[in-house]
């Protein structure tokens, strides 16, 4: 961000969005305007801004803006629905909104920010005009330090908000190599940005172009058209693709000299099945080299580089990779105790991007295993388990047992609460298309086939794709949701 208080050439391109460049001119001038605006208003350093941050060069300005001056941005998702969106705003209570006007004119929305206080419009053109509302003294609560209060995906439940810090951001970006240049003040090079910049991995490579002073090429989401055609148009070398959308980029067939300039996927979000990984590389010659982290981290904490991935995925392939510098894992029993190398327990890490800094152990809700050659391999989720009747149920183990029916795509296990038994396991499976829907009974069959009693789902319901949440995981609140509806209709 530093890059906005430099003098950097103001025609130079900054960030492509729908076909036109904006300049680092414009993108300086919305960041000023904002800036004008929090000053104005007595919003100094540490205070509290809630923008509804779209993937647009408006929005990465005004995020750009807040983290320069020191404030601290508070993220609201303009994914959700207006009443929830109108809840957010209240809850944060935060003494300025910052939208654009479709997202003002959502029933409610307006109202909700008004009440909290200043209101500011912004235009897709970049103009920053005050839309209504005044700031109330008692609203003016600060959070020093604090860099950005983040939502989570919301794959196990409501959206929580994280606190990142500017060390957390700033280490984060370093692990990360995202590192600028000490002789080049701006980069030829560029990268693309689906991801939404509500959620992490969207902030974050927002950010690190912006710290890097590489250009941008910002999407709405990912569309296979505009993310080959960027590819192929800048002759990117390096880009990221979660695992769904690699999966798209294979079943489409796009031609590999389309991506001919390619040398490395970077994918992370989701854990991304090796056979899917190899699938890539063996078409295209590219490697995906996946990353593991979470929010919490302000990024990845792990995964692989190219010389791992050469010298190690032919017997490594499904790990998460190795503890990127500056980071250290671990994996503990349920005394707290390390595990010795190869056994399975709780995954913590010790990193400089975690809120408790570099000197403590977090403890993650991941299970894994770190093999002797330090490689960590993620085995599900701790919260996930589903605890039946006093058996434990993991919805990994459910998952790949659906997942070897052949017209199945991919599958998704949730806990469902029982009166009697606490909880049981329920699932729904994506059909491959141009497949054949399997039915129930013998996705039953197959279960019963590979997994002990106890594990086979009380109910499983076919689907044309699973529902996800807006950074492409599955979300278990509407599986549930979704497999309830199915088996009521069956009753």
């Amino acid at each position: 961000m530093s890059l906005l208080l430099r003098d950097v050439p103001a025609a130079a391109e900054a960030i492509e969005h729908d076909g036109a460049w904006w300049t680092w001119g414009e993108v300086q001038a919305t960041a000023r305007a904002v800036s004008g605006h929090l000053d104005a208003a007595g919003l100094g350093v540490g205070a509290r801004v809630g923008v509804v941050l779209e993937n647009r060069p408006a929005h990465v300005s005004v995020a750009a803006a807040v983290l320069a001056s020191r404030r601290c941005l508070v993220t609201l998702s303009p994914l959700q629905p207006a009443e929830r969106l109108a809840a957010d705003i209240e809850r944060t209570g935060v003494p300025v909104v910052v939208a654009d006007a479709e997202v003002l004119a959502r029933e409610g929305v307006a109202g909700a920010a008004n009440a909290r206080g200043l209101v500011l419009q912004l235009g897709r053109d970049g103009q920053v005009r005050t839309a209504g509302g005044k700031i109330s003294p008692d609203s003016v609560v600060t959070s020093p330090g604090i860099a950005v209060e983040m939502l989570t995906s919301g794959t196990t439940g409501p959206p929580k908000r994280v606190h990142l810090s500017t060390a957390q951001l700033d280490q984060g970006l370093v692990a990360g190599g995202q590192v600028p240049k000490a002789d080049q003040l701006l980069s030829r090079s560029a990268s693309i940005v689906h991801s939404p910049l509500v959620h992490i991995s969207g902030l974050w490579g927002a950010l690190a172009c912006l710290y890097t002073g590489r250009r941008m090429i910002l999407m709405p989401k990912f569309a296979l058209e505009s993310w080959v055609g960027a590819v192929e148009r800048h002759r990117l070398r390096v880009a990221s693709l979660m695992p769904a959308a690699l999966r798209t980029v294979l079943e489409a067939d796009v031609p590999g000299e389309r991506l001919a300039s390619l040398q490395v996927v970077t994918s992370g979000t989701a854990p991304c099945p090796a056979e899917l990984a190899d699938a890539f590389f063996g078409k295209y010659g590219i490697r995906v080299l996946t990353t593991y982290g979470a929010t919490e981290f302000a990024g990845a904490v792990a995964g692989w580089t190219l010389p791992l991935h050469e010298r190690w995925w032919h017997a490594k392939a499904g790990s998460a990779g190795r503890a990127f510098p500056g980071a250290e894992l671990r994996v503990t029993g349920a005394d707290g105790e390390e595990v010795p190398p190869g056994t399975s327990g709780r995954l913590e890490v010790r990193t400089g991007q975690a809120a408790e800094g570099s000197g403590t152990w977090t403890r993650t809700s991941d299970l894994a295993r770190i093999d002797t050659d330090g490689f960590v391999w993620i085995e599900g989720r701790a919260d996930d388990v589903i605890i039946r009747g006093g058996f434990k149920v993991a919805p990994e183990t459910v998952k790949r047992a659906l997942e070897t029916h052949p017209a199945v795509r991919e599958a998704a296990v949730a806990g469902l609460p029982d009166e009697r038994l606490g909880a049981v396991p329920v699932a729904a499976v994506e059909v491959e298309p141009g497949q054949q829907a399997p039915s129930v009974a013998e996705l039953i069959a197959l279960c019963r086939e590979h997994l002990t009693p106890y594990e086979v789902p009380v109910h499983i319901v076919a689907l044309d794709e699973l529902p996800r949440t807006p950074s492409n995981k599955v979300s278990r609140v509407e599986l549930i949701d979704v497999v309830r509806a199915g088996f009521a209709e069956k009753a």
